[in-house]
């Protein structure tokens, strides 16, 4: 193995704070990861993204061997090399997504919630899921392209990530019936054909991911055949589709109880800021999501009390930062007035956003890492719960949803301060 993973160093309950040494970098954990789908953050430099304490950028396996192809990548000494990014990488398989009945594949595992519409952030295409692995109209030429799981991996090791993911067989979480069952068992036979593609396990670490939609018992199959295979690590895969939010957490819950604790466990395509702390008082470690740049786009900063709409003509003559308490090179410099005016009219108003926006997550990561240790963790997630239910309307209802309320009881975690009285999850 490539990397380890030390999560001794604090814990509260299930949520814990530990150290994970890559081949690049040393990261703390929990952290999140943005998404660079062609080796970039859109308007940041790898300089800012330093700067801004980012330890993991994520990058698109599929986008990457399109263009600029990772034989390319590999002759100019890698991705790390290619970006001038000295620190940690992490390339998803290329993987997909394929809607019930639609019969399209949804390349780049990225499927997000935003401002209560789902938006899919990829490219579609007609596609046939094999055995073999998955074949797909070429976007460039029309022409068919096959993806295998050897395929997958020989790509990622020619690209060079500190962690490379396995290729999994996904389905929307609000499909049922055999799809989700035959998914989750094509998905533990794909990985025993990418470790054994995987020829270079001393310098990139291969993650598994488990699968199996809403059904608790596939999950849990799914969960202990990775685990017998002893990964480096393990992603929790399928979720952010459409599910409700109890049935999210609660298959977060699964499966962090089931992973080893001696590895770190990664939920995949998690990016709102509640979802990632309720996630870690699970006992999850690593995040990654197009949200905080693509809302960025839209004029949308994150806030602490929620999320603070720029283009909106309240702004027009504030003369505040985004956030007051924000230490950001964007909150010290700018006001909210000049962003208001950028987002409508020039670029540089969504590169300011993006800017403030992966600091604020940044900063999130490392409150969560210090929490734990410091042994405050639950002051910190009630301070964090009523921000939001004291802010901008964040919570519609007024109190903190239920869903979370449900989950921090089995995180061991009391926010009754932050929740209206509520029934047992048992009942």
């Amino acid at each position: 193995m490539a990397l380890r993973f030390e999560n001794v160093l604090g814990r509260f309950n299930r949520a814990r704070a530990a150290r994970l040494t890559l081949p690049h970098f040393v990261c703390q954990t929990p952290l999140f990861m943005p998404v660079g789908t062609q080796g970039t953050i859109k308007g940041l430099t790898t300089n800012q993204l330093e700067e801004i304490g980012c330890q993991i950028i994520l990058g698109n396996t599929y986008h990457l061997e399109l263009r600029p192809s990772s034989e390319l990548i590999d002759e100019l000494g890698g991705l790390h090399k290619f970006m001038n990014w000295p620190r940690a990488l992490l390339t998803d398989s290329g993987g997909f997504q394929m809607p019930h009945g639609y019969g399209l594949i949804i390349f780049t595992l990225r499927t997000i919630l935003m401002a209560g519409i789902l938006y899919l952030v990829s490219l579609l295409h007609l596609a046939d899921i094999t055995e073999e692995g998955v074949t797909f109209q070429s976007p460039v030429d029309g022409k068919p392209m096959l993806l295998t799981p050897e395929e997958s991996i020989q790509i990622q090791n020619r690209i060079g990530a500190d962690i490379i993911m396995a290729l999994d067989d996904v389905v929307k979480t609000t499909i049922t019936g055999p799809r989700v069952e035959e998914a989750m068992y094509r998905t533990l036979r794909w990985i025993d054909r990418c470790i054994a593609a995987h020829s270079r396990p001393k310098e990139q670490n291969l993650f598994g991911i488990v699968q199996g939609g809403l059904d608790p018992v596939l999950r849990d199959i799914c969960v202990r055949g990775l685990v017998d295979r002893n990964l480096p690590g393990y992603a929790i895969g399928g979720l952010s589709g459409g599910e409700d939010k109890n049935s999210f957490w609660r298959v977060v819950a699964q499966c962090t109880a089931a992973l080893p604790e001696d590895k770190p466990r990664y939920v995949m395509g998690v990016g709102y800021p509640l979802d990632i702390v309720v996630c870690s008082a699970l006992g999850a470690d690593m995040y990654d999501c197009v949200y905080p740049t693509r809302t960025a786009r839209f004029g949308t900063a994150l806030v602490p009390e929620g999320v603070l709409k720029l283009k909106h003509k309240a702004m027009a003559d504030d003369t505040r930062p985004i956030d007051p308490t924000c230490m950001c090179m964007v909150c010290k410099n700018y006001t909210r007035a000049y962003i208001h005016c950028l987002v409508t009219k020039d670029a540089m108003g969504s590169q300011l956003l993006s800017y403030h926006n992966l600091y604020y997550m940044m900063k999130l990561s490392r409150d969560l890492h210090s929490s734990i240790i410091q042994e405050r963790f639950p002051k910190f997630v009630c301070e964090f719960l009523q921000k939001m239910v004291h802010g901008l309307k964040c919570f519609p209802k007024g109190d903190v949803p239920e869903w979370v309320c449900n989950a921090m009881e089995v995180a061991g975690i009391d926010i009754s301060c932050c929740c209206s009285p509520l029934f047992s999850i048992e009942d």
